[in-house]
């Protein structure tokens, strides 16, 4: 008997409601990531931005929209191959869109060393596109484990990314062109992202924006709003459907859902590609659920509400319907 005056439990009792703990491994220290890679990848992206760049520079000088005057806009990019000094005139577009990019993937890359969560450095990913690039990743190779860390790893990217682009979108129109009648014989027109117009409304009151030619500091600073916004959409991983799950994990896989068809069914009526990435989102969000967080009970501070509206302000001012039309 036990001093209260009752019977000393069962041993076998114990062992049923509380089974041993299982025997603790020591996990093997991850190697540090290798920079190799992720510099050949960058060394390739400089080339073929460089490359893109070359037509962007000498269709500004010529008072044309970029890749006019020939149905098959890829063969321009081999130009400054086949004339390698024309390489330097690339410089400026190159240069401004890989910062840009730099700078969004290194907002995600620092948030993950504050929060000790391994990650790779940022992969560039060279491309035959009119951009030359279809954008820069991290890899991140350990869970994240709370909520304000999931949503600062995935708000300090797009922020950080925007910092870079607004100022370099604000000096590309203060420096642009006016060409009246520039889209009509123009084999591609880009999209005016609302950043863009808001500058060329107080820069050039009364203009059309689709008039305003810009410099190639101009196509990056476009690049960067386009990648931003696609990057915020609340939508499976990507860096908006961080932000959402962090905010409300419960209600990520339903809006996710939402976003993607509403895509596809923005993408029917406007850009094709929208039809695409709808898709392509669905059958993810659908394939595969966001990862659960250890700690999914944190509450998020005030500050953090703030910097969510805040990338809802840069999303509003980035995303275009229309990134490119065929006249």
């Amino acid at each position: 008997m036990s001093s209260n005056g009752h019977g000393q439990v069962p041993v076998e009792v114990l062992d049923m409601r509380y089974p041993p703990m299982p025997e603790i491994r020591r996990v093997p220290q991850r190697k540090p990531p290798t920079i190799w890679p992720a510099l050949i990848l960058f060394l390739l992206t400089v080339v073929s931005t460089l490359s893109v760049g070359t037509e962007f520079a000498l269709s500004y000088a010529q008072n044309r929209e970029p890749f006019s005057g020939t149905q098959d806009p890829f063969a321009l990019m081999l130009t400054p191959f086949r004339h390698p000094h024309l390489l330097a005139l690339g410089v400026p577009f190159s240069f401004t869109l890989l910062v840009i990019l730099m700078a969004h993937e290194m907002g995600h890359f620092i948030a993950c060393r504050i929060y000790g969560i391994d990650a790779s450095y940022p992969y560039f990913i060279p491309a035959p596109s009119i951009f030359g690039t279809f954008g820069a990743f991290i890899r991140i190779r350990s869970p994240i484990t709370t909520r304000r860390a999931l949503f600062d790893v995935g708000v300090a990217g797009p922020i950080v990314g925007f910092l870079i682009a607004a100022p370099a979108m604000l000096y590309a129109v203060a420096t642009a062109k006016i060409v009246p009648g520039l889209a009509s014989h123009s084999f591609i027109v880009f999209g005016d992202p609302p950043l863009m117009r808001l500058f060329v409304s107080h820069l050039y009151p009364g203009v059309d924006p689709h008039s305003v030619l810009l410099p190639p500091v101009g196509r990056a600073a476009w690049m960067g709003l386009f990648a931003t916004a696609l990057n915020l959409l609340p939508v499976w991983q990507l860096d908006g459907g961080h932000i959402l799950f962090s905010l409300a994990p419960d209600k990520h896989r339903q809006a996710s859902l939402a976003v993607s068809l509403a895509l596809i069914g923005l993408g029917i009526y406007t850009w094709y590609g929208w039809f695409a990435w709808g898709f392509i989102l669905t059958i993810l969000s659908l394939r595969y659920r966001h990862p659960p967080l250890y700690d999914p009970w944190e509450r998020l501070d005030a500050n953090r509400y703030v910097l969510a509206a805040v990338a809802i302000a840069i999303f509003v001012l980035s995303f275009m319907v229309w990134p490119t039309t065929n006249p």
